[in-house]
């Protein structure tokens, strides 16, 4: 088992949820959210908003594009999602969105390195 800090936001949420457990979804019994139930309530809350399309298990596939676009290598991602680093590539390079701002981020991260001495040293 392995403890992840939570965003601040989070925190102030759920900082603010009457507390029945150490759990953070429990059912109305207490219990640990199943998979099933996570599930159902994922697709109930999802029609509830108009949302279609969308499947509780494209949760953790979303979170790895995101710490991949905030700067988060592989080995940090899978920390956190818990995918192999090869299923953390194939989500990359099916569903990363290549931007102008990555691509501008990634000149301007070479334009840095080209100015160090490390760079600059004769071989």
């Amino acid at each position: 088992m392995i403890t992840i800090e939570c965003t601040k936001a989070l925190k102030e949420t759920l900082d603010h949820l009457q507390k029945q457990s150490t759990l953070i979804l429990t059912t109305k019994t207490g219990k640990a959210f199943k998979k099933r139930y996570f599930a159902l309530k994922w697709g109930k809350t999802c029609k509830d908003a108009g949302i279609e399309h969308l499947h509780f298990r494209d949760i953790r596939g979303t979170t790895v594009t995101m710490l991949f676009q905030a700067g988060c290598n592989l080995g940090e991602i899978v920390s956190i999602t818990g995918h192999s680093l090869q299923r953390a590539q194939d989500i990359l390079d099916k569903y990363l969105v290549r931007t102008s701002q990555m691509a501008d981020n990634a000149i301007a991260t070479f334009k840095n390195v080209l100015g160090t001495c490390f760079a600059k040293q004769k071989r």
